[in-house]
């Protein structure tokens, strides 16, 4: 893995990576082309106070970039980017890496190198973490979301020269009284990945897009009696768009979307997560759908038995639900089989999926202390 400097010529490519690219914790998380042109026409991408490096993987594929701010000051600021479909292989922290010994080995002798991030950006903090960066602030509702109209914490986290040249992470003393912060449900890390028997159970990847998309078309006639989205077939440029939008979304908590796979082949047959997230409440639903080539098989029960023990053990749930159509009888016998209460029958609560009737709803619930 290499940083290989951007140059004025690479306009295009620099354009197409940021605008193709989903950004959920930075200010503008989709910027369009005309933002990106002017940046660089101001020398906000390459100047005498920032630089801008290419992320190349060993296949000399470009997956990410980085920026360095300040390089004329004695501690210059940074801001990585890794593409939507290469997030989750380690080439952050094989960047932050390789961009401490870029900063330390220049001729003006740098004091630190430091980075910011919202408190939630949980993939971030990991990544300064794994990097030798330690984290040495938060500093509270400092950091506002446009798109949420609302203000996070940003935590701050450092590497000095002294503690990059011995190959060591030195934690901040700190000489004041410490007061543990409880941590809120929703902030806490919690796994993206998780297995049964048969099965591997993963947040989403935007290189899934394909194999979603064929499982969509497959499957489209059984979808389609169930699903509003399966109306009429999505083409692939949907499914890269709606899926892109699951990963920022996931990101930030405010919906899990979790993809299955067979653990024996690594064949994709199907989708579940939590939706309608309520994380004062801590109350879930599951939904699901499977590749018609799959069904009959348990792999659907399978599946959402592992991810109510998650909601429990790993998020904490208070209450899981499961609602489907009254008519949908393989919906609601993954339910029954898994000993949810039916809680109650909502008469004409929602149309079906093509708009036409009305339909009645069944909520299936499962609570804590009574859940497995």
């Amino acid at each position: 893995m290499k940083l290989t400097e951007w140059t004025m010529e690479e306009q295009e490519q620099l354009i197409h990576f940021m605008t193709t690219n989903t950004w959920p914790y930075h200010g503008n998380s989709h910027p369009a082309r005309e933002l990106i042109e002017k940046t660089i026409e101001e020398g906000g991408y390459q100047s005498d106070e920032v630089k801008t490096f290419w992320v190349e993987n060993e296949e000399s594929e470009q997956v990410g970039i980085v920026k360095i701010y300040d390089l004329q000051d004695e501690i210059p600021l940074f801001d990585l980017r890794i593409a939507d479909e290469a997030r989750g292989r380690g080439y952050g922290p094989s960047a932050l890496k390789l961009l401490a010994e870029y900063v330390f080995q220049l001729p003006e002798a740098k004091i630190r190198l430091e980075g910011h991030t919202r408190q939630d950006n949980f993939a971030m903090r990991k990544t300064f973490e794994r990097a030798g960066f330690v984290k040495e602030a938060q500093l509270r509702q400092a950091w506002f979301s446009p798109k949420e109209s609302s203000y996070y914490d940003a935590v701050t986290y450092g590497m000095t020269r002294e503690d990059f040249i011995k190959g060591t992470a030195t934690p901040v003393k700190w000489d004041d009284v410490f007061h543990p912060i409880e941590i809120s449900n929703k902030e806490r890390p919690f796994s993206e990945e998780f297995y049964t028997d048969r099965l591997i159970i993963r947040a989403p990847k935007i290189d899934d897009a394909e194999i979603v998309w064929k499982a969509v078309i497959a499957s489209h006639d059984a979808l389609k009696e169930w699903m509003p989205w399966a109306q009429s077939k999505q083409t692939l440029e949907q499914t890269t768009t709606n899926l892109r939008q699951a990963v920022a979304d996931f990101i930030t908590r405010k919906d899990l979307r979790l993809h299955l796979f067979l653990k024996e082949t690594g064949e994709f047959i199907g989708a579940s997560g939590l939706h309608r997230i309520d994380w004062d409440v801590r109350k879930f639903e599951i939904g699901y759908w499977i590749d018609s080539r799959f069904e009959g098989k348990g792999l659907m029960t399978e599946a959402v038995e592992r991810i109510t023990k998650f909601a429990f053990e790993e998020l904490y749930a208070n209450r899981v639900e499961i609602r489907c159509d009254s008519e949908n009888v393989r919906s609601r016998s993954v339910a029954e089989r898994l000993d949810y209460t039916l809680e109650g029958t909502l008469r004409h609560d929602s149309l079906s999926a093509d708009g036409k009737k009305l339909r009645d709803t069944c909520i299936y619930a499962k609570i804590k202390g009574a859940a497995l």
